[in-house]
């Protein structure tokens, strides 16, 4: 059995896993590479439904991908683990690896040792991350202009997205930011028909349980019951006997105490995570409290931080007043926006916690305004942890012109492997260039060759007119933790994938055999 590589030439079986992974892989990422950069388009994904979506977020598009290759499904996770680690930069990280992959596998065909070609991978993989690290210039404090420079870029020049995120960093201040468990984008909510907003305060999604109960609350005391607000139940089985109906009736009058206590505690807003009895909503009623059912345990925990307050289980409400006093939280206001259907919550007594409302004309762009603010938030967030470098491709030239240097060290083949992450370097540039109308061939050599003659490894490609331009006066900023753990993301995926020679179907359990047409580089294998 023969098999043909990129050029069109015949190879024989043992190289089937690597083309058809290598065709996977160019897949998908060819999908999401005409995305990157300023002049990138957008992709439509349908489903069998009809529904659309239309985004420029390369994690998106991967996610949405009805993928069935493994060795694609591979490139799928990595782009995940790029965007739970840093927030960005997975298009990056998925065109790199496409191409690493690609050129890995041309380099085995041509007669170097896997092997070797890993090594070099490996090698060049590290070399990069240590080079792209020494590129890295710290930003100058919270107000640091470069900062918005940031979220402009990553929020793909939206201008009032930018200002949202920045004005958002300053509240929050750069210590909160620097928190390993904090993220800026999780402060982020689009909402159709809103207005631009970033307030101190939190959000929560839902909407009073009562229309009678008051729109606003100032002064709140606040009572977090991470339970059901209702009586204990009995089993009917047990109703059905004196002592079960007995049961049921104690159990309802001391549920009844415990609600009377939280209104003689002064409480006059409660946050429920599940059900709230008739009952207990009728007094609260009553009393003018504020209440909200089925709020979710994240919501809970966010506004616990924010108030102050204790979440506590509906057994623990037997607990005295003075007790329960512990579990109260306070805010300056608590106050229900009908037009946008949710809650809000300002001037908590706890930690300072900010919010970012985003805007939508519609209720289709809402979810890709979302997603574009949660880049900005991601990028801006990244470069205070670790610093700043060139956008637009170039840093990452700068990067293979050091690595070509770097082959020197290396003896034997393993330098065929460096090659590999060479052109992988070069792939963003090239693409960006490409999108943006431009020969890339011809764009990614003149950066190399001007980046060497004026020993300035800022020097890029303005998109808008094809000019060589300094990045860095263009205001063309990336965050360097993004641009290092694309480098990282991309080689374990290419080194992973690298590594199969041979893929087989695993048996059918009630078939007992394995059956894959060989055409598609799968082991036909009879047991």
């Amino acid at each position: 059995m023969t098999y043909k590589n990129s050029g069109g030439q015949e190879m024989d079986e043992r190289f089937a896993a690597y083309i058809t992974n290598a065709n996977a892989v160019r897949a998908v990422a060819s999908a999401v590479e005409g995305t990157i950069g300023p002049k990138g388009l957008d992709i439509m994904l349908v489903d069998r439904f009809g529904e659309v979506t239309i985004t420029n977020d390369g994690v998106t598009i991967l996610k949405l991908m009805d993928i069935n290759h493994p060795a694609a499904k591979m490139l799928i996770n990595i782009a995940k683990a790029q965007q739970e680690e840093v927030g960005d930069g997975t298009t990056t990280a998925t065109i790199m690896a496409g191409t690493l992959v690609t050129e890995g596998v041309n380099q085995i065909i041509r007669g170097v040792p896997v092997a070797r070609v890993i090594e070099g991978i490996k090698y060049g993989v590290k070399k990069a991350q240590e080079i792209m690290k020494t590129k890295a210039t710290p930003v100058k404090g919270i107000n640091d202009e470069n900062l918005r420079k940031i979220a402009y870029i990553a929020g793909r020049e939206h201008d009032d997205i930018a200002d949202l995120v920045f004005e958002a960093a300053k509240l929050i201040g750069e210590e909160k930011l620097k928190e390993k468990n904090f993220r800026l984008r999780d402060i982020i909510i689009a909402k159709a028909g809103a207005e631009n907003e970033v307030f101190l305060g939190l959000i929560i999604d839902k909407e009073k349980l009562n229309k009678q109960m008051p729109k606003e609350v100032y002064g709140a005391k606040i009572l977090l019951i991470d339970d059901a607000l209702e009586p204990e139940h009995i089993e009917e089985e047990a109703l059905g006997t004196e002592a079960g109906f007995a049961r049921y009736m104690e159990l309802r009058e001391e549920f009844k105490r415990n609600i009377e206590k939280i209104v003689e505690l002064g409480v006059n807003v409660v946050f429920v995570g599940k059900n709230i009895s008739d009952n207990a909503e009728e007094l609260f009623v009553d009393k003018g409290i504020l209440a909200v059912d089925r709020v979710s345990s994240r919501d809970l925990e966010k506004i616990a931080e924010h108030t102050g307050a204790r979440m506590i289980k509906r057994s623990g409400l037997k607990k005295s007043q003075e007790e329960i006093k512990n579990y109260i939280g306070f805010a300056e206001k608590v106050y229900e926006d009908e037009k946008l259907e949710h809650i809000r919550i300002v001037g908590g007594n706890g930690r300072r916690m900010a919010t970012i409302l985003v805007g939508a004309a519609t209720s289709e762009i809402v979810g890709e305004r979302e997603r574009i603010a949660k880049d900005a938030a991601s990028s801006l967030q990244a470069a205070i942890k670790g610093g700043i470098v060139a956008g637009g491709g170039a840093v990452e030239i700068a990067v293979a012109r050091e690595l070509e240097r770097e082959k020197e060290k290396l003896k034997g083949m393993a330098t065929y492997g460096i090659d590999c992450v060479i052109s992988a370097l070069k792939r963003p540039l090239g693409q960006i260039v490409y999108n943006a109308g431009f020969n890339p061939l011809e764009k990614v050599e003149e950066v190399i060759y001007t980046q060497a003659e004026k020993n300035l490894d800022s020097i890029g490609v303005n998109c808008d007119t094809g000019e060589l331009s300094d990045m860095l006066e263009l205001g063309v900023l990336d965050p360097a933790p993004v641009k290092i753990h694309a480098i990282k993301a991309a080689g374990e995926i290419a080194e992973a994938i690298l590594r199969i020679d041979t893929i087989i179907k695993k048996k059918d359990e009630d078939v007992g055999r394995a059956n894959v047409d060989s055409t598609q580089g799968i082991k036909d294998l009879d047991f």
